[in-house]
């Protein structure tokens, strides 16, 4: 059985988002153990959005294979409850898989589980995390990370990415992309994949050009001169940059470079495309540009850091 831990005020999402991926992969997988909520007591647990959730006692409730400690916006006062972090030390100590969803990590660095362990978690709570677990080498900017049984993700919807990742290593990759067709996913994002999108960062308030940078990203490997650009966005030109400029704090230009580096980055830590094919799709067109639009943005060439990717996930198979 998979165990889904919660507590008062947790993130319902959190929570549910993971037990959908691994209520659908059950369709796929008659045999694959089912998902169940748990608490310290059996009964309804309030989230913070105020939905109640029935839950299980989490002990007596069977034989866990995986215990998902989910987060909440209180996490500082749940982290102080002593019985709820010696039961996820002690569940821990039996070798089981052991995850977290967003500032569940706080749980588990709670437990001493992550001392000493690659982990991640969301973002926004980069700082304070390192403030009161220095021993943790946290990477914030991963959806996810498995270092060796433990497994934490970033924020929210990335519990969906890491519980995916979980059915591909339970059931084989094949399984998990149809979990995420029918959970109708864009695409199932690697744990490598950066937190942060270039295509939130340059949407704006006023959502001038949300229709546009949307229809940059899904046309990078066509020539997207200024030109093109405005004529889409139903301005002259030079009225057009001025106004992208100020809406967003980048040139047409440098939006469209960021949005292939992006677009190119997934693909080549996530994929075995090959480099000059990526170069094509993603609008970059010669393989040499690319890489110098990779050495500027990240320090290295686009085959250093596939081979850095493949090393990082040959660690965490293991």
């Amino acid at each position: 059985m998979i165990g889904i831990l919660i507590y008062p005020d947790f993130q319902l999402l959190d929570a549910s988002g993971p037990v959908t991926v691994f209520e659908i992969a059950a369709r796929f997988v008659p045999t694959a153990p089912k998902a169940q909520m748990l608490a310290l007591k059996p009964g309804p647990v309030r989230s913070s959005s105020g939905v109640d959730v029935l839950a299980s006692g989490l002990f007596g409730s069977g034989a866990l294979s995986t215990l998902i400690v989910v987060g909440g916006n209180e996490i500082e006062k749940t982290i102080q409850n002593n019985e709820l972090t010696l039961a996820i030390r002690d569940l821990a100590d039996g070798g089981m898989r052991v995850a977290s969803v967003c500032s569940g990590a706080y749980m588990l660095a709670e437990a001493g589980l992550l001392d000493g362990r690659r982990a991640t978690t969301h973002w926004c709570r980069e700082l304070d995390f390192k403030s009161r677990y220095p021993r943790v080498n946290l990477e914030p900017d991963r959806i996810f990370l498995r270092d060796g049984n433990i497994w934490t993700s970033a924020g929210i919807t990335a519990g969906i990415d890491l519980a995916l990742a979980m059915v591909a290593e339970d059931h084989g990759d094949a399984i998990a992309q149809n979990v995420a067709r029918q959970l109708v996913l864009y695409h199932r994002r690697s744990g490598g994949q950066s937190q942060f999108s270039s295509l939130l960062e340059m949407k704006t308030p006023t959502g001038r050009f949300s229709d546009l940078l949307t229809w940059m990203r899904e046309h990078l490997n066509q020539n997207l001169t200024v030109e093109i650009l405005a004529e889409q966005a139903g301005l002259s030109s030079r009225h057009f940059a001025r106004i992208f400029m100020s809406e967003t704090g980048s040139t047409p230009t440098k939006a469209v470079e960021r949005l292939r580096l992006e677009v190119a980055r997934e693909k080549i830590i996530s994929s075995s495309e090959l480099i000059d094919r990526v170069a094509l799709t993603t609008g970059f067109r010669d393989p040499e540009r690319m890489r110098r639009a990779f050495i500027r943005a990240f320090g290295q060439s686009p085959q250093s850091l596939r081979r850095a990717a493949r090393g990082v996930q040959a660690q965490e198979t293991r």
